[in-house]
């Protein structure tokens, strides 16, 4: 069995909210679950597995615009800033320095 963990990080890459759920699980429902505790900002960047209306819609009436492509099945393409997009870097950067620090944690 496998996990997902979804997060909640600022715009340098510290985690402020972590959800774990089951691998086989949608990532909607992380999206869902951390959607309550999302800090007052201008921006919110996410993959593609948060492409969904009702979290876009969810972000606006918070006064958040998301940076979040669309899926590829998508019929009506969404525009995203890409430039602001490649920022994303970051939050795979910490995801990366979580998974060494449970290597660590583990042994």
């Amino acid at each position: 069995m496998n996990t997902k963990l979804h997060a909640i990080c600022d715009s340098q890459g510290r985690p402020i909210d972590l959800f774990v759920t089951a691998g086989q699980v949608s990532d909607y429902i992380g999206a869902r679950a951390l959607l309550g505790g999302l800090p007052k900002v201008d921006w919110l960047l996410g993959d593609r597995g948060y492409d969904a209306d009702w979290f876009r819609d969810a972000l606006q009436d918070k006064g958040i615009r998301p940076c979040i492509p669309g899926r590829e099945q998508r019929k009506t393409p969404v525009k995203y800033d890409k430039r602001r997009y490649k920022r994303r870097n970051r939050i795979e950067i910490m995801f990366g320095r979580l998974k060494g620090w449970r290597r660590g944690a583990t042994r």
